[in-house]
């Protein structure tokens, strides 16, 4: 007999986990490492029961057995099919586990568990569709450095670029691209030696130099300007016909939102939960539907 539910929110940077009752209310909530699937099935599980631990010890409830617990997971990789097996296949127990996308729980949460379309930008973006019918849809999201167009990490490439014009005379130097040097090297070695070894996030790094220097250099403004052009295209893909709430999400994406269109900015609705959240309201249903 499941007593207990569990949501469960597993990135590259962190997990939280929410345990209630069925049938009740959020009892506590707990916190561990990093859970995203690219870093290991075994070390995600891991995390993911640690985080689920210390949500009982905050709710003050022993730990269950696993066979009195259904999980709801929105995890980072999941959608990587291998991973994906792999993760469901380490199964300590549960007797229900739903294993979904970060991005689907994120909706799922922002929305309360009704339709609608999620426009998130962080380090990386996506974007997540859950229309009234019940079919679902992404745009985006295809990974740096290839995708995850108007993101932190997007911009930084783009402005890591033209730190590298500037350096050997294709473009004039600007304040973004002394920026880009002051912080990631002043000579061509140094530069292309940060390059080698940077990733996404060391790239999402430089997205706050962007923004600082919007005023004073044009190249920043011009990147930002793309950077809203593409999320408006994310957000135009997941929802043509414009009848959907959006939820815009990610440090970036809620710096920019202010500047799209009239037109998505009358869709814009605030976002009523996050992921963990999101995971629960999505196991509940499974579990308390259930016949």
């Amino acid at each position: 007999m499941i007593e207990y539910l569990i949501g469960v929110d597993g990135g590259g940077t962190g997990t939280r986990a929410l345990v209630a009752r069925r049938g009740g209310p959020v009892l506590g909530q707990g916190e561990a490492g990093p859970s995203a699937l690219g870093q290991g099935i075994e070390s995600a599980w891991q995390q993911i029961e640690l985080a689920i631990a210390r949500a009982f010890d905050a709710a003050s409830v022993a730990r269950p057995p696993f066979a009195q617990c259904a999980l709801g997971a929105g995890l980072s990789g999941i959608s990587n099919a291998p991973w994906r097996d792999a993760f469901l296949a380490q199964n300590p127990g549960y007797p229900k586990l739903l294993a979904e996308t970060d991005g689907f729980t994120m909706l799922v949460g922002a929305h309360e568990g009704r339709p609608g379309a999620l426009l998130a930008a962080g380090t990386g973006s996506i974007g997540e569709v859950w229309r009234a019918d019940g079919t679902r849809a992404s745009v985006g999201g295809w990974g740096f450095p290839v995708g995850d167009e108007g993101s932190g990490a997007w911009l930084g490439l783009h402005a890591m670029r033209i730190a590298q014009c500037a350096m050997d005379g294709r473009l004039p130097a600007g304040t973004l691209a002394r920026r880009v040097w002051a912080q990631c090297g002043e000579d061509a070695e140094t530069l292309q030696a940060w390059c080698g070894r940077a990733g996404q996030f060391a790239y999402a790094q430089l997205a706050p130099a962007v923004f600082d220097t919007e005023d004073s250099d044009p190249a920043s403004a011009h990147l930002l300007a793309r950077a809203v052009a593409e999320l408006e295209a994310i957000a135009h893909a997941l929802d043509p016909a414009g009848t959907l709430p959006l939820a815009v999400l990610g440090s970036v994406g809620q710096r920019l939102s202010p500047r799209l269109s009239p037109a998505l900015l009358a869709r814009c609705v605030a976002v009523a939960d996050g992921p963990a959240a999101g995971a629960l309201t999505l196991i509940r249903r499974e579990v308390e539907t259930d016949r």
